[in-house]
Formats: C-alpha cells, structure tokens, sequence
C-alpha cells in the first residue's frame, strides 16, 4: 500500500478527533491501603503526563484501554514509581495545548509526552504555527527540569505533498533542534489497519492501543528510574 493510501484514514480520524469526549481529560491519583484502619490515602508520585488530543484521552475506549492508561498499568507491573496523568482533550490543537500547560504540568511532573498536531493538520493550520506553539511547550517543560518526549504525527495528503512534507519535518527538526526523544509517528503499524482500529475505522481500538503503548514505552522506558 503507498504511503498516501496508508495515510488516508487519518483525514477521517483528524476530523473525529475534533468531537468532544467525556474521558477527554483525565488525572490518575493513585492510592495506597493504611495498614489497621483500612482507609486510603493519596501518596504522592513524580509523573508522566501525557499531553495530547483525542488519540490520548482514549476516545471510544474505557478509560482503563486509552494509551496512558497501558502505561500505568506497565509502569506498576515493573516496579517503577509514577502516577501517570492523561491530559488528553479530544479535538485539541498545538495552540490549545500550549494554552493549558501550566495546569498540565501541575505537580511533580519527570516526564512530559507530546501528542499533539493532528488537529493542525486537519485544519490546515501552517505548520511553522504549530512548531512555534510545540517549541514553546518544549522549551517551557524543559525549563522546568522535565524530560520531554515528542511525538509525530502526519498531515491528510489533501493538502499536497509539499504541505504533508513540511508538517512532517516539523516533529523531527524539533526534535533535533531541542534534543529531545522522539516517536516519529504516534500511530505507526496501527494507521490505516481495520483490524486495529475501532468501528469507525477511526481511533485505535483496544489492540491497537496497546500497539501504541509499546510504541510508546520503547522511548519512555530508558529515561525512567525505578
């Protein structure tokens, strides 16, 4: 299959992606058992935030089968200590990420994965636009002593490839110009895959998100410390 058919499915899953979801932002405050009394209590853990928008906050899925949720559930099964937060918000553009950072970043943030641009594309926002706003959340996130994780994504090949070309560049020129790790592409082997995706032919389902997930943990594991 070309590349451009490959890509295809993304223009409908852009334009889903900017429908509202009820799960389009969500906080994990994990707790723990108080030995003798029973009751709980939040303990406090450094965080993973994920930053993002409707391929994020899981839209179509339980709460339980969006992408940070796996990686909860992953972080707990391998002894590391994290509270991972989905701040994911369906429909979200660069700009709009940028606009609610600092409430993103609430807390005892180590990591910061960017998910954003989707909706950019979509609307044909000009790319130099969106890797100002991204920049910015880079730049901001790394002032804070946070590891920054960025993933890409691709434009519909509607606009022409000189448009798709310079919104991919865009993620790896970032990338490079503020060594930061990188995803090239956030659904890579899931686009495109009826049996990946959910009815709509739109959003990962249950498996391919967790094909997103391990994605994902190739890049978020190593700058971890248990």
């Amino acid at each position: 299959m070309s590349r451009i058919r490959r890509l295809l499915p993304l223009v409908l899953l852009l334009a889903v992606g900017c429908a509202p979801s009820e799960d389009s932002a969500s906080s994990s405050t994990r707790a723990t058992e108080n030995p003798g009394t029973g009751s709980r209590s939040p303990v406090a853990r450094p965080r993973v935030v994920f930053l993002g928008d409707s391929l994020t906050a899981g839209l179509g899925l339980p709460r339980e089968q969006s992408v940070p949720s796996l990686v909860q559930a992953r972080l707990d099964a391998a002894g590391y200590n994290y509270e991972v937060v989905n701040a994911g918000v369906s429909g979200d553009t660069s700009a709009g990420g940028l606009s609610r950072l600092d409430w993103s970043l609430d807390g005892d943030v180590d990591v910061l994965v960017i998910e954003l641009g989707a909706n950019d594309g979509l609307r044909g926002l000009p790319p130099a636009q969106m890797k100002k706003n991204l920049e910015e959340i880079v730049t901001r996130a790394k002032s804070r002593g946070i590891t920054v994780i960025l993933t890409g994504m691709e434009a519909p090949p509607n606009y022409g490839p000189l448009y798709t070309a310079e919104f991919r560049n865009v993620f790896k020129d970032l990338a490079d110009d503020h060594d930061v790790a990188f995803v090239p592409f956030f659904l890579e082997g899931v686009a495109g895959n009826p049996t990946l995706n959910q009815r709509d032919g739109i959003h990962p389902n249950a498996e391919g998100a967790r094909i997103v997930e391990q994605l994902v943990w190739q890049t978020l594991e190593p700058v971890l410390e248990k």
